[in-house]
């Protein structure tokens, strides 16, 4: 599934965040690299097949947001999608307080990393852990598309 350049960047990760380099770690992170949106542990079981059983990807998934490999975001349909952070992100600190964009046509929720939240000023007394803003629309992808059937149909 993966070349050796992509494996030894992966195993640097896991090995920054003192966790063993396996394969079921390694597939997870290549597939999550590997998307333009965030990814659901549902498609996750899809894509890798039998190559990665259900509870090992729970484990995974799970460790890795604990570490600040990957965060998650709740899509509009309730079900939690998990994308890579930064390499800045640490088991103490995730820095992935950017915009997530739900498409209403194809529902893939994308980080959009150039549009950083606006600072909120919390109330005394509330003490926030992490900030999550969900932008709902229709994505590049699904416009084009749609400018498309618009354009053949004339």
């Amino acid at each position: 599934m993966s070349d050796s350049k992509t494996n030894s960047l992966f195993g640097q990760l896991l090995e920054k965040h003192e966790l063993k380099k396996t394969k079921p770690r390694l597939s997870v992170l290549e597939v999550l690299t590997s998307r333009d949106a965030a990814t659901s542990q549902p498609d996750l079981e899809q894509i890798l097949g039998k190559e990665v059983d259900s509870v090992t990807l729970y484990r995974t998934l799970k460790t890795f947001e604990e570490k600040g490999i990957i965060h998650k975001v709740i899509d509009m349909n309730g079900t939690a999608v998990y994308a890579t952070c930064k390499e800045s992100c640490t088991e103490h600190e995730h820095k992935d307080e950017h915009v997530h964009f739900n498409c209403t046509v194809c529902y893939k929720v994308y980080c959009l990393e150039d549009f950083k939240l606006p600072e909120i000023n919390m109330p005394e007394g509330f003490n926030p852990s992490s900030v999550n803003l969900v932008v709902y629309g229709i994505c590049e992808s699904c416009n084009r598309k749609a400018t498309e059937y618009l354009k053949n149909k004339r």
